[in-house]
């Protein structure tokens, strides 16, 4: 299943990884750490376009990216494939299988990246002795759940242009929690992949792009994009872009 660039798993560290912020509850102890630390394995490398889980894979551990980013996708009705989600360095993916402990999406890298791998069963069984970490988990899935349902309501509610406006407002936020630039963004993902995400066909991605560019609200450059106006693009969501 897993494509990686050698087999031996390396240890690390939560307390010394930049993501700790974001992977892990704010206020755990120097003692309690550790205790995490023991759970968690870094796997090696997953080149672009390799699969972290496919579907109906034994489901088993949720993962924590380290570096680099990766698509989630499904097959659809028509059985074709529909991304789910981009997830990048510092969030945790893995959860579609702890209902039925079967993965059922695909995970794909979308360029060369790293994860911690953190087996459900034990992390399940340490949160339950520390609360902090308990209520961590449980924001989590209400994340996923949060996002799942502002999905829904941009594929089923807005034009085109306001899906690609709040799809590049949430990528420049994710940025900006990161440190980076929230205005200057690389695509990792394709057009075609951005518009398998929100529901639209290649030539109207490319069309919306197009668009807010001469707005005067964003220029991109095969996947260098600059957001010229935030708040352009959030005035734009509910009304058309002429």
């Amino acid at each position: 299943m897993h494509k990686q660039t050698h087999g031996n798993p390396l240890k690390t560290t939560c307390s010394t990884c930049h993501l700790r912020k974001l992977c892990l509850p704010a206020h755990l102890t120097d003692a309690e750490i550790p205790r995490l630390d023991a759970l968690i394995t870094r796997k090696g490398v997953y080149r672009h376009g390799s699969a972290l889980y496919r579907n109906g894979d034994k489901s088993q551990a949720l993962y924590a990216i380290r570096t680099g980013g990766f698509k989630t996708q499904i097959l659809n009705e028509e059985g074709h494939e529909q991304a789910t989600g981009f997830q990048m360095a510092g969030e945790i993916i893995g959860m579609d299988g702890i209902d039925s402990d079967v993965h059922i999406c695909d995970a794909l890298a979308l360029e060369d990246s790293e994860v911690c791998e953190i087996p459900f069963d034990d992390l399940e069984e340490l949160s339950r002795e520390l609360p902090l970490l308990q209520r961590h988990l449980h924001r989590i899935l209400s994340r996923e759940i949060v996002r799942n349902q502002n999905t829904m309501l941009l594929l089923g509610s807005m034009r085109a242009e306001e899906r690609l406006a709040a799809f590049l407002l949430n990528l420049s936020q994710r940025f900006s929690v990161r440190g980076y630039s929230p205005t200057s963004i690389q695509l990792r993902m394709t057009r075609q992949e951005i518009g398998s995400y929100l529901g639209l066909k290649l030539e109207t991605v490319s069309r919306a792009l197009s668009h807010l560019q001469e707005a005067k609200l964003i220029t991109v450059c095969n996947r260098s994009l600059e957001i010229l106006s935030l708040a352009g693009l959030r005035a734009c969501i509910g009304k058309r872009i002429r």
